[in-house]
């Protein structure tokens, strides 16, 4: 894709630290729930300086939406966005990504990795086909749980938290483990998709393996 330049439509705070970019939507953008783009900022000295964002608004939305996490301590293009306001600019690059959805299932997301699911989540309650999927989320306290009242409201019993860092009434406590897993998957899952940061990714899936599900049931993808 050639570069576009769109400008913020809106720009606020969803977490203490992470935040919903809404911007133009160029005309001939096409992308997949669960597609990324590479995005910099309009800026003198940032223009090349590129991260990859989750869309999480709906493919055939007339604007785009971005939920990012901010790192202020890194002193990056997430911190720089925490200065931007409306109409200010962002430079979109390529679109890509890992995760795709191929059917019903167990979604597994560390912190951040949760925004490939939020598109995926999103359009399937568009066409009323979020069946018996399940999300288990772990985070560090309730403060960090991106969108907890949208998956709630969408998924019911099936969202599933769990907190390292709190101890907190209907939270499960801890890290993910086999038998965290293992109350949650069943022998009909078919299909597992993770998303967070790579030292979960390898614990998840060697936990998965152990519980019988393979690698070619699991989707996963980075951050």
């Amino acid at each position: 894709m050639t570069q576009q330049v769109v400008k913020i439509k809106s720009i606020k705070h969803i977490t203490h630290d992470v935040l919903q970019v809404v911007t133009e939507k160029p005309q001939l953008l096409n992308f997949a729930p669960g597609q990324a783009a590479e995005i910099s900022i309009n800026r003198e000295g940032w223009k090349n300086e590129k991260r990859p964002f989750t869309f999480t608004c709906l493919p055939d939305s007339d604007y785009l939406e971005f939920t990012i996490k901010t790192y202020p301590s890194h002193k990056g293009v997430t911190n720089e966005l925490l200065h931007l306001n409306k109409n200010d600019e962002l430079i979109l690059h390529d679109v890509f990504g890992a995760i795709a959805y191929k059917g019903e299932g167990v979604f597994v997301a560390g912190g951040a990795g949760v925004t490939p699911f939020i598109c995926i989540f999103r359009y399937l309650q568009s066409k009323n086909e979020i069946g018996n999927n399940k999300l288990i989320f772990a985070n560090k306290t309730k403060g960090d749980i991106i969108l907890a009242h949208e998956f709630k409201k969408l998924l019911g019993k099936n969202f599933i938290n769990i907190l390292s860092d709190e101890k907190a009434n209907g939270y499960a406590h801890g890290q993910i483990t086999e038998g965290f897993l293992k109350a949650h998957i069943s022998d009909s899952t078919k299909n597992v998709y993770i998303c967070g940061p790579p030292p979960m990714i390898d614990a998840v899936e060697k936990q998965l393996s152990s519980l019988g599900i393979g690698i070619s049931a699991i989707t996963k993808e980075e951050i």
